[in-house]
């Protein structure tokens, strides 16, 4: 899998997470309406990558494949 399959992945779970626990109306799991802030972080993280190419998340997840040599390999290199 693609560093950036990875990534687009980890940003949708966290936003839909994020949505379950802060929407009010929508989510039987609400615990704070402050875990919007999350969603809109994110979101506004992957609005500035389609512009930049730069995600925070890349870096974590580059890192986290070089400690992992098995899946280290599998990565594409650009």
């Amino acid at each position: 899998m693609a560093v950036n399959n990875i990534v687009s992945a980890m940003a949708g779970v966290i936003i839909m997470v994020s949505l379950l626990l802060g929407a009010q109306e929508i989510s039987p799991f609400t615990y704070n309406s402050n875990w919007l802030w999350l969603t809109a972080f994110v979101s506004f993280n992957l609005f500035q990558s389609a512009f930049t190419g730069f995600f925070p998340a890349v870096i974590i997840v580059k890192n986290w494949a070089l400690n992992n040599h098995t899946y280290a390999q599998t990565l594409p290199t650009k």
